[in-house]
């Protein structure tokens, strides 16, 4: 959590005298003076101190994400300006006007830590809420698809957009082997918006967040529905041409994170409208696609935005590292009456967020304070110990629900999702990869008109593929005309055209 008000945990255990002490709290007389043998001679084992601060020093990092390592982050608030309570019973949704605590992380997906904000990359959009009913993690991205709907595929993937293993450099090999491999190419609709201009936002103010995932929401009757969320920003969408955002890379490569803070510094909170799309079971079935599909979107005509609630962002982490770095996010984190749904890649993020935080931060994460639940508290016997435990460990309370000591639980309370999805089958390997026919590239094409609704957004799609393809090899890049041409003859050729002179260029260049 913040540094102010009323949380005092990030600080609890700091001297207010300022009096400098090693880590064990003794006073230090002076700080760069060393234990020697004479004023000249070898160091001391025995000094404390230097030992202190140089083996800190070499574990002072944690392990980078992977992926999403380069993010910025403030807190704020969620308040409800629309009631929704016939959609959702979850507490923070209960009356109009309720604020909920919030933190938002915004994150590049592909790059280490230190990569620039400009990178043509989807970009994380992660909400952690504060509720009375625990913490809440939405963990969105600013696009509304997503390159694969196969989990077994996401570490393939994300290596193909890290470092070739012998150059250690990018590699558009790898990145268009991928996509126009026959059965990866439920990609076209995510690569086509990388491509385009809303690759690379100006700013994370002005782009939007989206579940991509379908979740199950219910309200207090037991009624439920398919939810999609959408967070729409309200400073507007503005996004950088490919050479503005290769020049802001050189130039400031820190440019998303460092208008963030001073916006939020100077008084100008950026926000978001908080929209939902609902499905019933029924409509559902009628789809010409799967609801778990996250590769496809719900068709706005068939089912229309409903305003929620306005996100909004105020207040600037008080230490980027403890509050920003150590924030742990996982789809797993949910509450009373929103639920997950069946999409294969949701239910592999359910285990594999908060795995990776136990191994990035150990298995006590939720701990550090900008993790902990304080606004409902925790309490579990059996979870306990481990390192890094700081919370008191539950002092004497037995580590096993006990026979002697009361428990309660708030089942009764909800009402049982039984009478839900009813799931029949045999266990078996299913490989969702493209579907025979047209089906994967019908919203593709769809996207392809809309951006040719605003002048010369057709044409900067076809520049971005040619200059980012052109390094691939010959037969890469052909399977990538021949995979726009699926969308597109006159796209594909566009791409073709630019991109078979500016390998050309590339091959005299070497000579």
């Amino acid at each position: 959590m913040s540094g102010r008000g009323a949380d005092n945990t990030n600080t609890s255990d700091v001297r207010s005298d300022r009096i400098v002490t090693n880590s064990n709290g003794q006073p230090i007389n002076e700080p760069f003076a060393t234990q020697r043998v004479g004023q000249h001679g070898p160091l001391l084992l025995q000094d404390f101190n230097l030992l202190d601060s140089l083996a800190h020093f070499n574990r002072e990092r944690v392990p980078e994400r992977n992926p999403h390592a380069h993010g910025s982050g403030a807190f704020g608030y969620f308040e409800v300006t629309d009631d929704i309570t016939d959609v959702c019973g979850s507490a923070m949704f209960d009356t109009i006007g309720k604020r909920t605590r919030c933190l938002t992380r915004f994150s590049t997906v592909g790059g280490e830590k230190g990569s620039a904000d400009s990178a043509r990359d989807p970009r994380g959009f992660a909400t952690k809420f504060y509720t009375e009913e625990g913490n809440l993690d939405w963990v969105y991205n600013n696009t509304p698809v997503f390159f694969i709907r196969d989990p077994s595929k996401f570490p393939h993937f994300i290596h193909t957009q890290k470092r070739n293993p012998q150059t250690n450099l990018k590699d558009a090999n790898a990145a268009w082997d991928f996509w126009t491999t026959p059965e990866n190419q439920v990609a076209i609709h995510q690569v086509m918006i990388l491509f385009s201009d809303r690759g690379t936002p100006a700013t994370y103010r002005n782009m939007n967040g989206y579940s991509g995932h379908t979740y199950k929401w219910s309200n207090k009757n037991g009624d439920w529905y398919y939810v999609q969320v959408h967070l729409i920003t309200d400073q507007g969408i503005k996004n950088l041409t490919n050479e503005e955002a290769t020049k802001m890379g050189g130039e400031n490569p820190d440019h998303a994170q460092q208008d963030l803070f001073e916006n939020i510094q100077s008084g100008n909170a950026p926000s978001w409208t908080v929209h939902i799309q609902t499905m019933t079971e029924e409509q559902a079935q009628k789809l010409s696609f799967s609801v778990f599909d996250l590769t496809k979107v719900w068709p706005h005509k068939d089912f229309p935005l409903r305003r929620v609630g306005k996100l909004v962002l105020n207040e600037n982490p008080e230490n980027y590292f403890a509050q920003i770095e150590q924030a742990a996010f996982a789809p797993s984190n949910t509450v009373p009456y929103q639920e997950a749904s069946a999409d294969p890649v949701l239910q592999a993020r359910l285990f594999s967020y908060a795995d990776a935080h136990r191994y990035r931060i150990g298995p006590n994460y939720h701990q550090v304070p900008v993790n902990c639940p304080y606004a409902s508290k925790f309490f579990n016997p059996a979870i306990r110990d481990g390192p890094m435990t700081v919370n008191g460990n539950l002092g004497s309370e037995p580590n096993y629900l006990a026979t002697s000591k009361p428990y309660q639980y708030i089942q009764k309370d909800k009402p049982i999702q039984q009478h839900q999805e009813v799931w029949n089958g045999p266990a078996v390997p299913f490989h969702w990869a493209t579907s025979p026919g047209d089906g994967d590239f019908v919203q593709a094409r769809e996207l392809y008109k809309v951006l040719g609704r605003t002048p010369g957004e057709q044409q900067k799609l076809a520049h971005n593929i040619a200059v980012h393809v052109c390094s691939a090899t010959k037969e890469i890049r052909e399977r990538t005309y021949a995979l726009f041409a699926r969308v597109d003859e006159g796209l594909a050729e566009a791409i073709r055209s630019e991109s078979e002179q500016c390998a050309n260029n590339v091959a005299k260049s070497k000579f």
